[in-house]
């Protein structure tokens, strides 16, 4: 199921549920897939099999590079948009699922081209008012509140800020690079309801949950952070964090 010009995966709807096209973020995970199958058909004694999912993987992963990295801006696209024959459209629009690239593993995290779209997202998704937290994407209409998109690209969502924090965590050589995602996991236990649920997204003046509260979606994220987390901090404290840099 790929489309034939770039190799890619073919169009299909993106995580959002909202359009149609090739997703930086279903690129990643469909990578992720062929490699973990790959696995598979090696344990079962496939090697052919697994030869061909990690081929398909590869292919996928230039592909990636080819057609989703917009050199002139430094940066990775979220969408291809496909349309018959007609030529391939980026999309530019900065969107924080953009970070599948680097936490399915498909680019490690001190890949430059990783780092300076990184870098895009976490300027310009930033919810510039005292609430904090990282929007979906610029201009994000669901359950819009503010028209100013300068300060408020859209509300800010949890899982949104803390795949930034994976991504920060993931790219730590040291104690302390882990300050700004541990900051982030704070935010996440500060704007949490009295319950301890967390809603899906928040209104950017307020702090006000917005849409569905609870959203499991931001809890398993929160949870699989501060695994994370967890993680590369008993990873520091071995001494053996050299080894582990992307």
């Amino acid at each position: 199921y790929r489309e034939p010009r770039t190799g890619l995966p073919a169009p299909s709807y993106d995580l959002w549920e909202e359009r149609r096209g090739i997703h930086a973020w279903t690129v990643a995970a469909v990578w992720a897939g062929l490699n973990a199958a790959a696995q598979f058909a090696r344990m079962f004694s496939d090697q052919d099999l697994s030869d061909k999912y990690l081929r398909a993987a590869e292919e996928m992963r230039s592909a990636a590079v080819n057609y989703l990295f917009d050199r002139k801006r430094n940066c990775f696209v979220r969408t291809l948009k496909v349309e018959g024959d007609k030529p391939l459209e980026a999309d530019p629009t900065l969107d924080s699922s953009i970070l599948g690239l680097v936490l399915f593993g498909m680019f490690p995290p001190r890949d430059p081209r990783i780092v300076s779209t990184v870098e895009r997202i976490a300027d310009r998704l930033r919810v510039q008012t005292p609430v904090g937290g990282l929007a979906r994407y610029e201009n994000d209409h669901f359950h819009q509140v503010s028209k100013d998109i300068t300060n408020v690209p859209g509300n800010p969502w949890f899982v949104c800020t803390l795949w930034l924090a994976q991504y920060y965590i993931a790219r730590a050589e040291g104690p302390a690079d882990l300050d700004a995602p541990r900051q982030m996991l704070e935010w996440v236990q500060s704007c949490a309801l009295p319950s301890g649920v967390l809603a899906e997204q928040m209104n950017p003046y307020t702090r006000e949950p917005l849409s569905v509260s609870p959203l499991s979606w931001s809890h398993a994220e929160f949870v699989a952070t501060v695994e994370d987390y967890a993680a590369r901090i008993r990873l520091f404290r071995s001494g053996s964090h050299a080894s582990a840099r992307g």
